[in-house]
Formats: C-alpha cells, structure tokens, sequence
C-alpha cells in the first residue's frame, strides 16, 4: 500500500451512462502545524509524510534557520484533526522568529498568502555566486525522473514533484506532494540533512513539476540553489528576482527544449 492515498467507492459517468460503484483512491490531505519552541507558526495541507524533511525545508526557505544544526530536535505528533510538527529551535533562532512573526495559516496555493504587509513580501536574497555550469543536453531524460518520484501521484493524479539532478542531469533525489511548495521544501529539507553547514548546496539542479512561481525561486534561492528548471511558465515576478539573484531560470522545460528567463551563464 502507498502511503499517503486512502480508497473509497465512486461512481463514474461514461460513454452516456452512469455506472456501478467501484474503487477509487484519493491523496490523504491533513493540516500540518508547524510549531517552533512551543508555540504554532503555520498550518499546511500536505500528504502526512516526509515531514522531518518539510519541516527542515520550510524553515530554511524561509529564513528560520542557517544551517539544521539550528534545529535541536523535531517531533512528529498526530492529533484528532491533524498533525504537529514540533520544532525545538535554537534561543538564537527563536528569538529571531518571535521579531518577525507573520500570520500564515492556509498556505497552499501561494506561499506568500497571509503576510500581514506589501513589504515582508520582499525578501533581501544576496546575488548567488556562478559556480556551477550545466550542459542542457545531457538533461534530455530527465523529466523522467518527476514520475518516478510520484507514487501517490500515480495513483491519484494530484501531486506535484521536485527532484534533485547533479550537474550531469543524474537523479539524487526526488518528492511529491499536494502543494508544490511542499514539495520544494521537502527536497530542500533532505539536502540539508546530506549537507549540514550548507556547503555545495549549489552543486546541483533542482526540477519542479509546476510554475516557477516568485515564491518558487525565493525558497531555491535562499538556500544557495543556483538552477532551477520548471516543468510549466515563470510568473514575471519570478524572472525578476531570480534575475535580481543570479540565479538560472528555465521554463516550459522539456529536456530537449525549454525557455531561458535568466542566468544563461550557467549554461553551456
């Protein structure tokens, strides 16, 4: 059984008529809370697995922490109506969050939904170094690799993927979720874990199955990713912060083809 899908019984209307029940499976959504030193920062839909990762990912795409080593301890505790992701932070890093607070609750569709003023959604992301160079050729199969990673999408058709490629446009490591932010922050949270002090975060591609968003680029950013490949459009606020942070932008990316919205430097 995969984990994160339940079955039910529907019916199904076709070829004109309406048939018998039969089986079907749905991805299991449930409230993820997020809590830091005890008290609740935000509430997401998400399928309830590869939490430790999401909770990781999220904190540092969104500036919560610097390194996991910022993060003491994590616990995953079930509720009646959903799940608590509890978050031991450094006295540092708490005291940080506490000045910077802002109402999130609800964030699947957009990430930056819920911010409580125009300004906190601007974030100020230092220019990435250009370190890392790619042949796009040798990413011709990758795409793949999205399906791969999305067993609970196989079955049900609504989950977003984001996977980790080297600069050879080999597999490392891939996610899926309901939301494609989590989905993002899942993958980075795995990274962390294999680079603790953050060191060669940029050796490497990141793939999502979805827009590039300005949220999208701002989480890849954040965390020294210098590439970044979507499977769908770029909105225009993302071409002109990944332009402002030099990160490499590519959309409608099909292997063979693809739009280059930024950081042609990075691309043999």
């Amino acid at each position: 059984m995969t984990i994160g899908i339940e079955s039910i019984l529907v019916r199904k209307f076709k070829n004109s008529e309406l048939q018998n029940p039969q089986p079907d499976t749905l991805a299991i959504e449930k409230p993820i809370a997020l809590i830091y030193n005890g008290i609740s920062h935000v509430v997401m839909m998400a399928i309830p697995k590869d939490l430790h990762y999401f909770a990781i990912g999220f904190s540092l795409t969104e500036n919560i922490i610097q390194s996991v080593n910022d993060i003491y301890g994590i616990d995953v505790v079930d509720s009646s109506k959903g799940i608590e992701v509890q978050i031991e932070l450094s006295s540092r890093r708490f005291s940080e969050l506490k000045e910077k607070r802002r109402n999130l609750a609800g964030r699947t569709g957009c990430g930056i939904c819920g911010t409580e003023q125009i300004d906190q959604v601007y974030q100020a992301i230092p220019s990435l170094p250009l370190t890392s160079q790619i042949k796009l050729t040798d990413f011709s199969a990758t795409l793949n690799y999205l399906s791969q990673v999305q067993h609970v999408g196989k079955q049900t058709g609504c989950t977003h993927a984001a996977v980790w490629l080297d600069l050879k446009g080999q597999f490392i490591a891939g996610f899926e979720d309901i939301g494609r932010h989590v989905a993002l922050d899942k993958l980075l949270g795995f990274r962390a874990m294999q680079l603790p002090n953050n060191a060669n975060f940029q050796q490497g591609v990141v793939l999502v199955s979805s827009r590039a968003s300005y949220e999208m680029v701002q989480k890849a950013a954040n965390c020294g990713v210098e590439i970044l490949l979507a499977v769908s459009a770029a909105t225009s606020m993302a071409v002109d912060l990944a332009k402002q942070c030099n990160l490499t932008l590519l959309g409608f990316f099909r292997g063979d083809k693809s739009v280059i919205y930024s950081g042609e430097d990075r691309l043999i």
